[in-house]
Formats: C-alpha cells, sequence, structure tokens
C-alpha cells in the first residue's frame, strides 16, 4: 500500500484507489480506481488535484454530478516539451515560410538531439554555429538559422513558463559579415536578351524573368498570384496575401501597372494557368512553393548570366528607377521595400497609379 493518500502501488504503477460517499454512489460507483503514473512524485501530485476536484464535486449533498476523472487525469499531465513538439506548435500558430526554421530544426537536432527545451545550453548553440561554418554557409545563412531556433525557444519558455535564458540569445558568429558580396546587376543588353527569349520558349519559369525584371517583384510575390489579382484590362496587378503565401511586410501589400515586356510576359504566363493560380506547378496542398520556382529559374539565369539570379533582377530594377531619377519613396513604393525617408514617408494615401505607370514606362525596356 503507498504512503500517498488515497493511491496504492501494483506493478510499479500508481493508482487512486478511493471509497466514494453513499450520496455519490448512484453516479460514481461504490468505488473509484483509476491509473495515474509510475512515478511516485507525479502520482501524488495527480492524487491530489483529483482529490480536490472529487470534494468540490462531492459538496453538495443532494446532488452529485458525475466528472469525467480519465479527462481530468489527462488534462494534468504537462504537455511535451521535447524541441521538435514544441516546434511543430510554434509554427502551427506562425503564419511564416516553414522551410527555414525546418531547416534549422532539422540541422540542430541532428547535432544536438531532440531533448526538453530546458536541457538545451549555450556550447550547444555553438557547436551548432560551428557545425554550419565548416558546411561552408555564409554569416548570413547562419545568423538566420540562429534567429529560427531563438524564436523557436523563446516560444517554448514562455509557454512552459521556464525562467531559463535563451542558449542563441547574443551568440557571437566569427567574421561575421565579412564574407558579404554585392549583388551583381544585368546590364540592359543582358535583361533584353533574356526577356526576348522568355517570350520565344514560353516556358512559364524563363516568362518569370520579364516579370521580376519589369516589376521589382519579390519571386514569391509573382509566383504566388491568383488569377484574381491579374487585372489585364487596366494592366494592373495587385500584391496581397493569400492562404498559399504571405508577404513580406505590410509595405508588400501594393497594386503595380504592367507595362512593356512584364504585360506580354504576364499574357503569356496566363494562358498556361490554371482557373485559380498563374502559376499552378508551384500551389500544392494550399502551400506556395515558391523556392521550387526559384530553383528552376535561377539554374537558367546562373547558366545564361554569369551567375546572376532572379533577385539580382531585383537590384537591377532599383537601380533602373534611379537612374531616371525617380524619387526614393517612390521606388520604395513600387518595389514594397520599407522606407528609409523617415516617419513623413509613410502619412498620406502615397503615389497614385497614373505616377507609378510613368516611371515604370521611363524605367522599363523598350521591346523592337
Amino acid at each position: 500500500m503507498s504512503h500517498i493518500q488515497y493511491t496504492l502501488c501494483r506493478s510499479g504503477r500508481y493508482y487512486y484507489n478511493r471509497r466514494v460517499p453513499k450520496h455519490a454512489v448512484q453516479s460514481y460507483g461504490s468505488f473509484i480506481r483509476l491509473a495515474l503514473s509510475k512515478d511516485p512524485v507525479e502520482a501524488e501530485a495527480y492524487a491530489k488535484r483529483l482529490g480536490n476536484v472529487l470534494q468540490g464535486a462531492w459538496s453538495n449533498l443532494s446532488k452529485s454530478q458525475p466528472v469525467d476523472l480519465a479527462g481530468i487525469i489527462e488534462s494534468f499531465k504537462p504537455r511535451s516539451s521535447l524541441l521538435s513538439e514544441m516546434s511543430k506548435e510554434y509554427l502551427a500558430l506562425r503564419q511564416i515560410d516553414q522551410t527555414p526554421p525546418r531547416v534549422a530544426l532539422s540541422t540542430f537536432i541532428s547535432i544536438a538531439g531532440d531533448r526538453h527545451v530546458r536541457e538545451y545550453t549555450r556550447e550547444d548553440a555553438k557547436l551548432f554555429v560551428d557545425h554550419l561554418a565548416l558546411k561552408g554557409n555564409k554569416t548570413a545563412t547562419i545568423r538566420r538559422r540562429i534567429n529560427s531556433l531563438s524564436a523557436i525557444l523563446n516560444y517554448a519558455y514562455s509557454e512552459l513558463d521556464l525562467d531559463k535564458r535563451n542558449p542563441f540569445t547574443r551568440l557571437f558568429i566569427r567574421n561575421e559579415g565579412h564574407d558579404v558580396s554585392k549583388k551583381g546587376t544585368f546590364s540592359k543588353e543582358q535583361l533584353k536578351q533574356g526577356y526576348d527569349k522568355a517570350l520565344t520558349l514560353k516556358s512559364t519559369v524563363k516568362l518569370l524573368m520579364p516579370i521580376l525584371g519589369e516589376t521589382g517583384c519579390r519571386l514569391a510575390e509573382i509566383v504566388g498570384l491568383r488569377l484574381e489579382d491579374i487585372d489585364l484590362e487596366n494592366d494592373l496587378i495587385h500584391i496581397r496575401p493569400n492562404h498559399a503565401r504571405r508577404l513580406k511586410n505590410k509595405n508588400s501589400t501594393r497594386i503595380l501597372p504592367l507595362v512593356g515586356y512584364a504585360r506580354t510576359a504576364m499574357v503569356q504566363a496566363m494562358s498556361q494557368a490554371d482557373d485559380q493560380w498563374l502559376l499552378p506547378q508551384y500551389i500544392k496542398s494550399g502551400h506556395c512553393y515558391a523556392t521550387h520556382a526559384s530553383n528552376a529559374l535561377n539554374q537558367w539565369l546562373k547558366r545564361d548570366f554569369d551567375g546572376l539570379t532572379a533577385h539580382s533582377l531585383r537590384h537591377t530594377f532599383r537601380d533602373r528607377l534611379r537612374a531616371v531619377e525617380c524619387p526614393m519613396d517612390m521606388i520604395d513604393q513600387i518595389g514594397g521595400w520599407r522606407s528609409v525617408g523617415g516617419i513623413g514617408a509613410s502619412y498620406g494615401e502615397g503615389y497614385g497609379l497614373d505616377q507609378k505607370r510613368m516611371w515604370l514606362t521611363f524605367s522599363s525596356l523598350k521591346r523592337t
């Protein structure tokens, strides 16, 4: 017989074992026996809490409402606190691209193991950084991986009410930022060559080049376009979030005119769309796989344009707007960048569509 009140131990497991008062027998039966735990400390805690619940339920001598005892015991049990389980909770709550945190998690767990979140140490975090550096990752990539893991652990510590310093906080990366190389840009000749080739081949992936190059959009913003976001009657696209892909920030939501090569490429791309998405091959199970489109497009661009990428098109676009002396806050508004013009830049409604169309026309490449 166990020393814990109202419990007994059989074959290493503790059970709640209690006679029911006469006025509650009709609801509970004459005796309660319920499995608690193999751990005596845990079993004692469960027994005390269950006793309090029953005492309250039995306090009314004239009427006793039955209680779901098994459900109560289950609710007492602590939630899983493994890193893998806490990360599932975190990712289910956040509307973010799950690929970066999942990559960071799989690498970290392969090194430090899938343990209770409170068990990870500063040494585990340093080992993770060293591992990524030895694999040849850029310091910016390492920092992104650190930030992903740090956010998950912060969530876990808050949810589990743990008073613990995050091991990834203020983590030092040797020579951070020294390996940054200036992003290359396309020449006008390269752009025209690529645009003409994309329109000739009519490959939906290659058609992304003139669309991105002449709108300045991020690749995911175009890959995740719904047909209802495209207004060819007025030559406009609506960049807005949907259930398959979010946007980077609040400034990303915008309306852009389609001019020149961008409109021609959009018309061709729409001829290969389904009844909902511009690029349905990259929308699977309600998720936009922009990374797959990026890999396919970059394979071509890197080969034919000396290592330049889809993101290089965005850098080139900004330079081209500067070259025609487009106002800086207009550039930010067209490209969906956070404005660096101070708080005043966010006042008012911003530039109208006619003004955007004018600057995009000035900077666009002309077809011959």
